[in-house]
């Protein structure tokens, strides 16, 4: 059956309809991935965004128990320019049409990407609509819509955990605050025996500091870090009692509780390709990175804290380290998922940075 991707600017798509029948808006984006389909459709981070896959060939080794992100996507949609509707891959369990009909997801295939990756790049990221199939669409009244149409400003607390849990380990405590996290990062964790405790994005610095944690990890999620300054005020209160290793948004809200600010990018960055250099070690790594937000380098002028890593296609801060406390954040994602494992040691250095603290805590 037809669908149509309408932006808000009127440049219309026409292509196949897959997934769900129902209609979804969203923030339009591309992911420049190769593979990884699944958990990217898993990341909370694209709570109420379309993605657009700008690899040709997308469900071709279909759908697994293993590599989901979260138990329910939250993404509005995807956009592909081919779908393999017989997957061939011996892990295979379903395709991944039928995921998406049994999450509620709709998916348009056969329209021409590059160009609507093109049009992304231009213009930036624009607001879109997948059409429901089987409804007379009526192109203007809808661009209309888009052009009137608000996002929701939730999206942290629709994807965060409503209750705190416990993954249990016997080395390190980790309090991890959940703002739309990744199960990679949990797994990387467990992998270093910590015991986790996962709290939702809105638990306050008191009640954090009362389970007595050996250090507190900020997850990724979606959205702009300024529509939660709880959190903001959360991480201040956390900065200077207990070791903090922060990823994604939660390395935007560590440089906001800084006291430095944050902007919105043209069109972001989304895909396993990202390369980031380590101004610390000269080192370079390719990362898996999902945001739409920076820290502006400018605004760390008067703060404590320092620049530790960029962006090398853009220049865009990548890493930061508190000068006086054990503290530090990068843009990317370590425990990748999909992408390459070059900076999985990241988690090991965070282990390190609570073993320093407790020594220097019991020779104080």
């Amino acid at each position: 059956m037809e669908r149509y991707l309408i932006l808000e600017d009127g440049t219309v798509f026409k292509g196949t309809a897959f997934g769900a029948d129902t209609a979804s808006t969203g923030e339009v984006v591309f992911n420049t991935g190769m593979t990884g389909y699944q958990e990217v459709l898993s990341d909370p981070s694209y709570c109420d965004q379309i993605i657009t896959m700008t690899y040709p060939l997308i469900g071709n080794y279909g759908i697994n128990r293993d590599d989901f992100e979260s138990i329910e996507p939250a993404a509005a949609g995807m956009v592909v320019r081919e779908l393999a509707e017989f997957p061939s891959n011996f892990r295979s369990d379903s395709t991944l049409c039928e995921l998406f009909k049994a999450k509620g997801i709709p998916g348009i295939a056969g329209i021409d990407t590059r160009k609507l990756t093109r049009l992304i790049r231009s213009k930036g990221t624009v607001k879109g609509i997948l059409t429901a199939t089987g409804d007379q669409v009526n192109v203007e009244a809808e661009i209309r819509r888009l052009q009137e149409f608000e996002p929701k400003q939730d999206q942290v607390a629709r994807v965060s955990t409503q209750r705190p849990y416990p993954s249990p380990g016997r080395g390190k405590r980790v309090v991890l605050i959940d703002y739309g996290m990744k199960h990679g990062i949990l797994r990387e964790l467990n992998k270093r025996n910590c015991d986790v405790l996962v709290v939702p994005y809105n638990t306050t610095a008191d009640e954090i500091l009362r389970w007595n944690p050996d250090g507190v990890m900020l997850s990724n999620g979606p959205g702009d870090p300024k529509d939660v300054p709880e959190c903001t005020e959360t991480v201040k209160a956390l900065i200077g009692k207990v070791p903090i290793f922060g990823i994604c948004l939660g390395h935007q809200l560590f440089a906001l509780a800084c006291g430095a600010e944050t902007y919105k990018l043209k069109f972001g960055h989304r895909g396993g390709n990202q390369p980031v250099k380590d101004l610390m070690t000269g080192r370079s790594d390719i990362t898996s990175q999902n945001h739409g937000y920076s820290v502006l380098e400018e605004t760390l002028i008067g703060t404590r804290l320092k620049v530790t890593h960029k962006a090398l296609n853009d220049g865009s801060v990548e890493g930061l380290m508190h000068l006086d406390v054990p503290a530090f954040t990068v843009q990317y994602h370590p425990e990748a998922s999909p992408g390459p494992e070059d900076a999985n040691h990241l988690f090991d250095r965070f282990i390190e940075l609570m073993n320093t603290a407790e020594k220097e805590l019991a020779h104080a």
